[in-house]
C-alpha cells in the first residue's frame, strides 16, 4: 500500500496528471455498477490495450473520458507504453507480465477509490464498495 500511495503522490507533482478528476458521472457509474465491476473492467481495459508488446494505436488507444477507468489511466500514466516506460520504466516492445497488469490495476483502483471517497466524505456518507 505504501508503493500505491507514494506513487499517487509522485502523480499529483505532475500539473497535467494532476488535473485529472472523476466527474459526476463517473461517480454515478461506479454507484450504479459497484467497484469490484470498476476493477474487472480495469483488468480487461489494460489487459487488452496496454499489456501487448505493441498495441493497437499505442498512444491513442485510451480515450480521456467516458469510463472511470480511462480518467484513472491518464491520471496515473497508465494510458499508453509511452506513459509506462517514461513513469514507471516499463520497457516498450514486450508484453506485460501478469503481476504488472495486476500491479497497475491496483494503482487505478487505488486512485479511484481516493477520488471516490473524497465526493463521498464530502456528502457525509460512505461506500460498501459492493
Amino acid at each position: 500500500m505504501h508503493k500505491l500511495r507514494a506513487a499517487l503522490e509522485r502523480l499529483q507533482t505532475s500539473p497535467f496528471r494532476a488535473r485529472f478528476h472523476l466527474s459526476e458521472q463517473d461517480k454515478a457509474y461506479i454507484d450504479q455498477k459497484g467497484l469490484q465491476v470498476i476493477r474487472s473492467h480495469a483488468a480487461e481495459f489494460v489487459a487488452k490495450r496496454l499489456a501487448p508488446a505493441y498495441p493497437q494505436k499505442d498512444g491513442k488507444q485510451t480515450p480521456m473520458r467516458g469510463h472511470p477507468v480511462f480518467v484513472a489511466q491518464h491520471a496515473c500514466a497508465c494510458c499508453c507504453r509511452g506513459c509506462l516506460e517514461k513513469w514507471y520504466q516499463v520497457p516498450r516492445g514486450r508484453a506485460l507480465t501478469e503481476q504488472e497488469q495486476r500491479g497497475i490495476v491496483n494503482l487505478l483502483m487505488a486512485w479511484i477509490l481516493v477520488e471516490y471517497q473524497a465526493e463521498q466524505r464530502g456528502k457525509g456518507a460512505s461506500h460498501s464498495g459492493s
